[in-house]
């Protein structure tokens, strides 16, 4: 049966793939909401859908819809990370499950109210973590459970993904708000590493301003330097042209991993998934969510044993 959605957030970046997955899970868009008005794109997917530029009028739209037997299903949630949590505070309050993007909360604590907001509600949080549903992850990952037992892989994760002078004049620029570089670019590869390679034994930072962050994890299954980076003056020549220049390399025991490719449909078959009752709830998400907030917090480790080939560029 068709579902009907909400979607906050609609002007983002990352809005599209949502309302794509809505479009072609063959379900309905009812209302969107943005303090943006440049959402032409709706016009592709859902003409006839209400919009709003404040949350107060979308917020009574969906009472008024509820209240009218029309409650909607799902709300979907593509807003700046710092209000993740009140919006799916609101959602859950009106007993809508939610599907939300990345990072779910900012800290562990904003977890366990997420989760209490679940029990009293009776409603569900669903999170878009659409590394696990990569091919080459799943593979990785089937290759590392089949391991001898005792197994510590040697891995470099490297992601640089240049950003305008914009980025640091925007709510991304802003720790309290975006969760600094760590959350904002890498809490997926956090979270596609616990998920391939088991619980965090440890976690260094060796390196960390508004640009870059870079350290050391420890995983039950894998020992991990990390770099990651916004900063176009660290990018090798061999970067991707394109909408922005990026590089993204994991290396396992010297070896790449190659899953440049493959990630058109993710957002799709993470809906499918959600859909079909199997979605990633809170839970799942609170490994990645304690690394970055650690990430943020721990003290720099001034002589790192295990250091990223690349931190010499930025100490």
């Amino acid at each position: 049966m068709m579902k009907r959605f909400g979607l906050i957030g609609v002007a983002g970046y990352i809005a599209p793939r949502h309302l794509r997955a809505i479009k072609d899970t063959g379900n309905e868009l009812v209302v969107a909401m943005d303090i943006n008005d440049s959402v032409g794109i709706l016009d592709s997917h859902f003409p006839s859908a209400e919009f709003f530029t404040e949350f107060e009028q979308f917020e009574a739209f969906v009472e008024d819809e509820k209240l009218a037997g029309r409650s909607l299903d799902y709300i979907a949630i593509c807003s700046p990370n710092y209000l993740h949590v009140p919006h799916m505070k609101f959602a859950l309050r009106n007993g809508i499950d939610v599907i939300c993007e990345k990072p779910l909360v900012l800290s562990g604590r904003d977890l366990d109210v997420i989760q209490a907001y679940e029990c009293a509600y009776d409603a569900k949080v669903n999170s878009i973590l659409q590394l696990r549903l990569h091919p080459s992850i799943l593979a990785l990952r089937e290759k590392v459970q089949s391991a001898p037992a005792g197994t510590v892989f040697d891995v470099d994760l490297t992601y640089m993904t240049s950003r305008g002078k914009w980025y640091m004049r925007s709510w991304k620029g802003l720790d309290q708000k975006s969760g600094g570089v760590a959350t904002n670019i890498g809490v997926h590869f956090y979270d596609m590493l616990h998920f391939i390679f088991g619980p965090v034994l440890a976690n260094e930072v060796h390196y960390r301003d508004a640009y870059t962050s870079a350290g050391y994890l420890e995983y039950e299954k894998a020992r991990v330097r990390w770099f990651l980076s916004i900063d176009a003056g660290h990018l090798p020549d061999n970067a991707i042209q394109g909408e922005k220049l990026t590089y993204r390399s994991i290396t396992i025991e010297g070896e790449e991993l190659e899953f440049s490719g493959g990630f058109t449909d993710l957002h799709t078959q993470s809906y499918q998934r959600i859909l079909a009752g199997e979605g990633y709830g809170v839970d799942e998400n609170r490994t990645a969510i304690e690394t970055v907030e650690q990430i943020r917090e721990l003290a720099i480790v001034q002589n790192p044993g295990r250091p990223h080939p690349l931190l010499n560029k930025v100490r």
